[in-house]
């Protein structure tokens, strides 16, 4: 049962040209943007997120594989159902997505995100120069390890939102590991 408002009914005006926008994006409006548009400038900074960080560097694919690593590690079930759809509409396979979750990757530079992305996680942001390095050793400069981190940091504001509020999941469901 969620603790918060879920009827979009009942959130604020200001809210609903944005749910609009987020139901012709999905096809629907996903829970948790119910819960977030329960307030206007919450829901405006985690759509826009989402946009600037779709229009990034580092690809929806591995955005995706991140996510999931992520929400894993933050057992947030509603994220980790949500981004394995986005991470095979993307174009990953079932089987990276599988491997993402639990922070591995066949590929090296995503391999190289992946564990860059979980330390920020465990390690609450607590990283060293190696940790940098160790990316730009694989090809990512500057730029990709700020996304990288961005793309943390918007997912665990949206892990957080979907465990703290008990946000129902409306995605096919994915086993944590």
């Amino acid at each position: 049962m969620p603790r918060i408002n879920l009827d979009t009914t009942r959130t604020p005006a200001t809210s609903q040209v944005l749910l609009q926008q987020v139901h012709q994006a999905f096809g629907a409006t996903p829970h948790m943007f119910k819960a977030v548009a329960n307030s206007p400038a919450a829901l405006q900074s985690m759509w826009a997120a989402f946009g600037a960080l779709g229009q990034g560097t580092l690809g929806a694919a591995l955005g995706e594989q991140i996510a999931v690593a992520v929400a894993n590690r933050n057992r947030c079930e509603y994220c980790l159902a949500a981004h394995t759809v986005l991470g095979r509409n993307a174009g990953v396979s079932p089987e990276a997505m599988a491997q993402a979750q639990v922070g591995l990757s066949a590929e090296p530079r995503t391999q190289a995100a992946l564990t860059f992305a979980l330390k920020v996680v465990e390690q609450r942001a607590q990283i060293t120069e190696g940790d940098v390095a160790a990316l730009h050793e694989v090809g990512f400069n500057d730029e990709h390890v700020m996304e990288i981190l961005a793309h943390v940091a918007l997912n665990l504001f949206t892990n957080y939102v979907n465990v703290a509020f008990d946000v129902p999941v409306d995605f096919p469901r994915v086993a944590l590991r």
